[in-house]
């Protein structure tokens, strides 16, 4: 079900059958010690294709150049404008609309992505055939639930023992390093006033946490965490996907 490994004749006859079309987005920048740079984006990109293989839907390649600006001071980050990202995936959506595809839904892993995928779905969802979802591969309530009885406050902001649980059950396990001592604990004011990723210029930000975690014990994540998650995210996903679909379609009745 990967659109990348498609022909345009078998996109054409999927387009027959089903309009939804699952797009997966992430980031590419550090994540401490031990965490793959790749991690926001590899965890929604393997959510997404097993929900898609689950629910016999369409994915796209993954959206991992994406706004990263507070961590541009670590080597690997590569970071666009907010403003970039947003036009990149208006005009992804307005693509997949022209030729066919009505219902988009997006599977994100980047807190930062969130409120520039929202405003580009404004702008191009004025038809009343096109439909748009985004959902976060946290957010489904046993994932949540999971998360919070693996970590507990040790989940933390970034580099988050969850997600690097999950690269290590799919990609690879590095040593922990650093990430073996706890980083410091952040307040409940920290961490509303940074919700969705507002952190302060590169330089400070890495000052503030030289290894890259923010609050985030990565040291606490086991593959075995990783398949766990996983799992409870692809049936969160896939139920939503369900849901969400099932809904529109008795609109439409």
């Amino acid at each position: 079900m990967r659109l990348d490994l498609c022909s345009w004749l078998e996109v054409d006859a999927y387009l027959q059958r089903n309009t939804t079309v699952i797009l997966p987005t992430g980031s590419t920048e550090q994540h401490g010690p031990m965490g793959l740079i790749g991690t926001d984006a590899l965890c929604a990109e393997t959510v997404a294709r097993l929900a898609g293989e689950r629910t016999g839907t369409l994915v796209t390649p993954t959206l991992a150049y994406t706004p990263a600006p507070f961590n541009t001071a670590f080597p690997g980050t590569i970071s666009v404008s907010a403003e970039t990202f947003r036009n990149v995936v208006a005009e992804i959506m307005t693509c997949l609309y022209g030729q066919g595809f009505r219902r988009i839904y997006v599977l994100n892993g980047h807190g930062a992505n969130l409120e520039p995928i929202r405003q580009a779905a404004l702008g191009v969802e004025a038809a009343e055939d096109r439909e748009f979802r985004l959902r976060s591969w946290w957010e489904f309530e046993a994932v949540g639930k999971l998360r919070t009885e693996l970590y507990g406050d040790w989940e933390g902001m970034h580099a988050t023992p969850s997600e690097v649980a999950i690269t290590q059950a799919t990609h690879r396990i590095l040593p922990p390093g650093t990430a073996t001592e706890p980083p410091r604990k952040l307040s409940a004011d920290f961490i509303r006033s940074h919700a969705g990723d507002r952190h302060g210029p590169p330089d400070e930000h890495r000052r503030d946490f030289p290894d890259g975690r923010v609050g985030s014990h990565s040291a606490l994540a086991r593959p075995e965490h990783g398949t766990a998650l996983l799992e409870a995210a692809v049936d969160g996903m896939t139920g939503d996907l369900q849901e969400w679909l099932g809904n529109l379609d008795s609109n439409q009745d």
